[in-house]
């Protein structure tokens, strides 16, 4: 089926087997209900620079499909790739400035504003929802994790080996498919994306008085910590701007959009939760600029 979808989730890319690298895509459709678009090459595709790409707060259209092998009820893939129309028009955006409660109109239109995580979490262990705005009662703090410093480095050693491996896919692949362009032309045309050695998570509690601590999966922090370290070339440095920013946004009038993971959904974990997204209009929303570049 043909679909409107306004984006509102790009999470930070992630490797996959089948389609070498993936964002999850999440957005309000044109009724304010939540879907989810799952599968997407993101990068892959559009390591074309020819090619047009969408980004957060544009309108886009294509043609999806429910996705049968996952019962998360958001949950689509997109069916025909080539139907995909993407609206040039960013939503809110004014020039260097963001129009706040346009956009805080599709986050509050036609879906529940969680107060309370464990009423959230009631209805995800009925398989109810997957896809959720949070707004929290206090936000206590950002911590961060070092993973190379986690279970003696072997998440980032598996990283790097299913790397190694996915890279070797990919030339291979593309020497099939471009059997008369140059080594270099073939090596320099995708790159995948950097892995971040860390995790930032927010704690916070909601009107359960229970303190929780989910991490941030969305685009925006690891493009701020890249940013950061080309800036800087000092991690410390980067970690703590990292953390400075979300401690910032924190204070502003802040909803968190929270999606399950895929495989803690399906094992029905206590908490399959990560935040996807930070969405922080300032409480004087005409003098604040947007935070980060569309």
């Amino acid at each position: 089926m043909i679909m409107r979808i306004l984006v509102s989730v790009m999470t930070y890319p992630s490797l996959s087997e089948k389609h070498l690298e993936t964002v999850c895509t999440a957005g309000f459709r044109e009724d304010g209900s939540w879907i989810r678009i799952f599968p997407i090459p993101y990068r892959v595709i559009y390591a074309d620079d020819d090619v047009p790409r969408y980004h957060k707060w544009q309108w886009i259209e294509v043609d999806v499909k429910k996705r049968t092998q996952d019962s998360r009820p958001e949950s689509y893939h997109i069916y025909n790739i080539d139907t995909l129309k993407i609206d040039t028009n960013i939503l809110g955006k004014k020039g260097k400035g963001i129009d706040w409660n346009l956009r805080l109109q599709w986050v509050l239109k036609n879906k529940t504003i969680f107060t309370n995580m464990s009423e959230l979490l009631a209805l995800t262990a009925q398989n109810k929802i997957s896809l959720a705005v949070l707004k929290p009662t206090r936000i206590e703090r950002v911590v961060y994790c070092d993973l190379r410093k986690k279970d003696d480095g072997k998440s980032m050693e598996k990283f790097a080996d299913k790397l190694s491996k996915l890279k070797a896919k990919y030339q291979a692949k593309l020497l099939q498919l471009n059997i008369f362009e140059d080594n270099q032309d073939i090596k320099d045309s995708f790159q995948f994306a950097e892995k971040i050695p860390y995790k930032f998570s927010y704690e916070f509690i909601t009107e359960d008085g229970i303190k929780r601590t989910l991490m941030i999966e969305d685009w925006e922090i690891g493009a701020l910590y890249r940013n950061c370290i080309r800036k800087d070339g000092n991690e410390e440095i980067a970690v703590q701007k990292v953390i400075q920013k979300y401690e910032d946004m924190a204070k502003k009038d802040i909803y968190l959009f929270l999606g399950t993971s895929y495989e803690w959904h399906k094992r029905n974990a206590p908490d399959p939760y990560l935040i996807i997204g930070v969405f922080a209009p300032p409480k004087n929303r005409q003098l604040d600029l947007d935070l980060f570049p569309v």
